[in-house]
């Protein structure tokens, strides 16, 4: 397969402790690839270093064969890489349907908000409608966010994330804090992706979730990279469950 993101070496240390020791791993087009691991395994923060929110301390983030280690976060979204935060943050001022606007009108306009007013406004409505619509959401798109439930927000950031048409879309935990058939209906709705274009990396303690859907695992454990491969065999590592079990 062809990797379309190269983890190369990633360390990263807060007060002296390493948080991510050594990280490496490959993404390869097209798939749902899942990092796991323990509290504290660095999860994470190896996900916030490929995004560009933190810095590494060494290593080398590359994408599309390109080293964008140096690149700030917004230049790498304009390569194609998205990204959804854990704790959800919408524009509570804005609509549903205009969150997501701000994002959908970002290849026609330099400046987002020119999405709700310039030109490019009926597009970026079309465009934000039909993927709400997608996701569940297209009853409530009139709505504002603090009117919507946790599990209506959380796929509200993954709509977000995909109105930048990323290429890789890296999610922080989407499923935390949901229901276990809410967290069923957003993990289905993550799987869909890589037969659209969309490449998924993704941060998740929900283990009976990713074991469900994802294509391949990579397990951390103390900020080091302990396994990786398809899902039952990782599982079934004596190592794998004894960092779980502790």
């Amino acid at each position: 397969m062809t990797a379309l993101a190269r983890i190369d070496g990633l360390h990263i240390s807060f007060g002296g402790v390493a948080a991510a020791n050594g990280v490496s791993f490959e993404v390869n087009q097209a798939e749902f690839l899942a990092v796991i691991g323990p509290n504290g395994a660095g999860k994470t923060t190896a996900l916030r270093m490929v995004a560009g929110l933190l810095r590494p301390d060494s290593g080398r983030v590359f994408f599309d064969g390109r080293d964008v280690t140096g690149l700030a976060a917004h230049a790498r979204v304009r390569l194609g890489l998205g990204f959804t935060h854990q704790i959800v943050r919408p524009f509570y001022s804005f609509t549903t349907i205009e969150n997501v606007m701000l994002a959908a009108g970002h290849e026609r306009t330099a400046s987002p908000w020119r999405a709700l007013t310039g030109r490019s406004r009926s597009a970026a409505r079309d465009k934000a409608a039909a993927i709400l619509e997608r996701i569940g959401l297209g009853a409530v798109m009139a709505k504002s966010p603090r009117e919507l439930p946790l599990g209506q927000r959380k796929r509200l950031e993954v709509a977000r994330a995909i109105a930048l048409d990323p290429r890789l879309l890296l999610l922080d935990e989407p499923l935390a804090g949901l229901s276990s058939s809410e967290a069923a209906t957003m993990a289905d709705l993550i799987r869909t992706l890589p037969a659209e274009g969309i490449t998924v990396l993704l941060v998740e303690h929900n283990l009976g979730e990713v074991l469900r859907v994802a294509d391949r695992l990579v397990v951390l454990d103390a900020g080091k990279v302990l396994a990786e491969g398809v899902p039952n065999e990782v599982m079934a590592r004596d190592d794998v469950r004894q960092a779980y079990m502790g």
